[in-house]
């Protein structure tokens, strides 16, 4: 259980992100304040639950915090939907979505003696209460993180808490993952699934050692973002915080976090952005139809775990146990495909004796599906990759990629990476949103109109 000084450190938060809002300007009040709660704080179960209300937890306080203050100090500055109509009915249909989900699951559900509860129209309050708390950062990084300064920022952001998380990755790695237990009084996670390749991966304040790892992927991509466009002393003091993130990112021991970077590095380095454009645009189309693919069985399942047999027998143990249950919960999914089963674990199997679940969720896009159906999912992955589905169109029409932001490349490559890893990964942070709605600003707000010049008719007289 949490001891008393992690439960202080939540309900104190507020206090801390006044004290950034009175301090700096909006844009790094709020990047830094998402980004260091998100760090920091303790994860669940250190939490406040209240009747009637989603949990209060280190992502939805800090998000609560930073969005009253934005709303008393800049509100005539917020802009609450976008400027388009696809995003702006995007997010309508993100918050109405739960409940159409709970009007569509007041029965109950039994799996042989075992029975879980109808939902309730309380229960579609409290949900669309907790998808407007989500989509929070998102609001905030369209109206305050939008131009080209402000992706500096945010690049330098992530380097500089980095450079701070980097040295309590390295503790945990040398002396085993402990400190969440040692300084707010429990354990996250699983220590098992901590050990890997003969030493321990770090989970420091976070979730998983996947969700670590992911972050360690993206602040050596900001790095070297920054490296690529800084020069003199500054760019070697990049170079060298490249490099030093890297043997960090490595030591996180993800395969799939540093098979991200393997791709990620060299094309933040040598590639132009319109290219990073549509590459970013790529995996986000990935991400979106994965589920598709999946039903239609165009993923070869076989062939990819055969290959990983090769370099770990246990990763693709793991992989067909993730594959297998995929399978049996988009089964499942497809008896109410269009809102999906609702909350309280009736998008799973049960044990039909002692209601234990005997399925597992690991992906972002099956437990979204299972809970809020096709709509659901669609609303969500869709508003996610929008921004970068705009870039992929752009790319076509731009003459010259000067004439978008240096910083746009990086921060649409490190999007997409993380919408792609919600496919094996339910990796959703306040991060991925707050990226999400900073490039949206900039395509709305920064990017020029181009369209394709027309070519001139000469007549003959």
């Amino acid at each position: 259980m949490p001891n008393a000084l992690a439960l202080l450190a939540l309900a104190s938060w507020p206090l801390f992100s006044l004290v950034l809002f009175r301090k700096l300007p909006v844009g790094r009040a709020v990047l830094w304040s998402l980004l260091s709660a998100y760090l920091f704080l303790p994860p669940p179960p250190a939490l406040f639950d209240f009747p009637a209300m989603p949990p209060l937890t280190k992502d939805s306080i800090p998000a609560l915090a930073a969005f009253a203050f934005c709303f008393f100090m800049y509100g005539k500055d917020m802009a609450y939907l976008p400027r388009s109509n696809v995003a702006k009915g995007l997010m309508i249909l993100f918050v109405m979505t739960p409940l159409a989900t709970v009007l569509t699951n007041d029965e109950p559900v039994f799996f042989g003696v075992v029975g879980l509860p109808g939902l309730r129209i309380v229960e579609a309050i409290a949900l669309m209460v907790q998808q407007c708390m989500i989509l929070m950062p998102f609001i905030m990084a369209y109206s305050f993180l939008r131009s080209e300064k402000d992706q500096r920022d945010i690049l330098v952001a992530f380097v500089a808490l980095g450079m701070v998380y980097s040295v309590l990755m390295l503790i945990e790695i040398r002396l085993s993952p402990q400190l969440n237990l040692w300084i707010w009084g429990y354990y996250q996670h699983s220590f098992d699934q901590l050990v890997r390749f003969g030493g321990f991966r770090p989970i420091v304040f976070l979730y998983h050692g996947l969700w670590v790892a992911l972050f360690a992927m993206m602040m050596l991509g900001c790095a070297v973002a920054l490296f690529r466009h800084s020069k003199g002393k500054t760019k070697l003091w990049y170079g060298c915080i490249s490099v030093y993130f890297g043997f960090i990112m490595i030591a996180c021991k993800s395969v799939a976090s540093i098979a991200y970077a393997g791709v990620l590095v060299p094309m933040l380095l040598f590639m132009g952005r319109l290219w990073q454009f549509r590459l970013a645009a790529f995996l986000a189309l990935l991400a979106v139809t994965y589920p598709v693919m999946k039903g239609l069985e165009w993923i070869p399942e076989k062939q990819i775990i055969e290959k990983i047999t090769e370099f770990d027998e246990d990763r693709s143990g793991s992989l067909k146990f993730r594959f297998d249950n995929e399978r049996v919960l988009l089964d499942r999914a497809y008896l109410k495909p269009v809102f999906g089963w609702g909350s309280w674990g009736r998008n799973h199997i049960l044990d039909p004796v002692t209601g234990v679940m005997l399925t597992v969720t690991d992906g972002r896009w099956i437990i979204t599906i299972g809970v809020f159906g096709w709509v659901g999912y669609l609303a969500e992955f869709l508003l996610f990759s929008w921004p970068l589905f705009v870039l992929f169109a752009r790319s076509f029409v731009l003459t010259k990629e000067t004439r978008t932001s240096p910083y746009l490349g990086a921060l649409a490559l490190i999007l997409g990476f993380n919408l792609f890893d919600l496919l094996p990964n339910a990796t959703i942070t306040p991060l991925t949103w707050m990226l999400g709605g900073a490039l949206l600003g900039y395509t709305e707000h920064y990017m020029p109109n181009v369209r394709t010049p027309k070519k001139k008719i000469k007549t003959v007289m």
